[in-house]
């Protein structure tokens, strides 16, 4: 099998790299370690942090970006978000949705913005009029948006009475949905329902990938919390789920054994960053990489 380069749209860091506090240094690293095993691309995602950190490391990785060609723009996935569906973020760095305040760290390398649609003050129309990809995500509502982010992670789920934000990404077959497949952060079944009711085209696999990732690190500070690394998922002392301690390579292992992996959701990722597709990947019938070439 083979399919384009893996281009991760959602992730933290690994290997111990935190893009909240990295240098351009640690970033240029990260890159070169991310090709070696299939990823060509990727968005550095920033979790909720200060106004002055946020605009601190878009700086750093804009720079950072001049030497790798692999980084394709940043994901915003903090600030805007409903303190009813935090999760691991801070909540007291959260702002209304207002274009006054995404002012405040606006940087036309911000490519994803993650928000609550429920809450919003005029700014998902200001981000679309320049071309910011918009999605649903730390939220119980549903708005004009162009994706959802870890689909059923931080959100209101299934209601067989009501809408809700998983429902919508759902039946929805208009708007891309992100989903981390490692076993953890979704069920099976939750994932079968999931791959079934979304258009093939319309799915974006994504790690969400944490700092502690691949590192010989068993906790951590990420989102101003300490994380504990049991050797099988990354939590906060009281017990939520942080993020990913799996990259896309080793999540579409395990989507392949399942039978739920399909070379197209490779491909989405592409067409809704509107990319230049390059080089491929080849893949054994484990789902285990053996030729790469991009």
């Amino acid at each position: 099998m083979k399919t384009l380069p893996i281009i991760e749209q959602h992730f933290h860091g690994a290997y111990g790299v935190d893009f909240n506090k990295a240098d351009v240094n640690e970033i240029t690293k990260l890159s070169k370690k991310l090709r070696e095993i299939g990823i060509g691309g990727f968005f550095p995602t920033l979790v909720t942090d200060s106004v002055e950190n946020i605009q601190k490391q878009i700086n750093t990785i804009k720079e950072a970006s001049k030497q790798c060609s692999g980084i394709l723009g940043i994901h915003l996935e903090g600030i805007f978000l409903n303190p009813t569906k935090k999760g691991i973020h801070n909540a007291k760095h959260f702002l209304p949705l207002t274009i006054e305040n995404y002012k405040k760290l606006e940087d036309d390398f911000i490519k994803i913005v993650t928000l609550a649609p429920e809450l919003d003050e005029g700014l998902i129309h200001y981000l679309q009029t320049r071309g910011v990809k918009v999605q649903a995500g730390h939220c119980i509502g549903w708005g004009n948006v162009n994706g959802t982010t870890h689909t059923f992670n931080a959100m209101s789920g299934i209601s067989h009475r009501e809408k809700s934000t998983a429902l919508c990404a759902l039946v929805n077959d208009n708007i891309y949905a992100e989903i981390i497949g490692d076993g953890i952060h979704v069920s099976d079944d939750a994932l079968k329902l999931f791959f079934k009711s979304k258009p093939d085209d319309k799915v974006i696999l994504i790690s969400d990938s944490l700092p502690i990732t691949y590192s010989d690190l068993k906790e951590t500070v990420f989102a101003d919390s300490k994380i504990y690394y049991d050797g099988n998922r990354a939590t906060s002392a009281d017990g939520t789920i942080a993020g990913s301690t799996k990259l896309l390579p080793e999540i579409i292992k395990i989507l392949g054994k399942k039978k739920l992996f399909k070379p197209k959701y490779i491909e989405n990722v592409y067409d809704y960053h509107n990319l230049k597709k390059y080089g491929e990947i080849e893949w054994d019938s484990e789902f285990n990489i053996i030729d790469k070439n991009f």
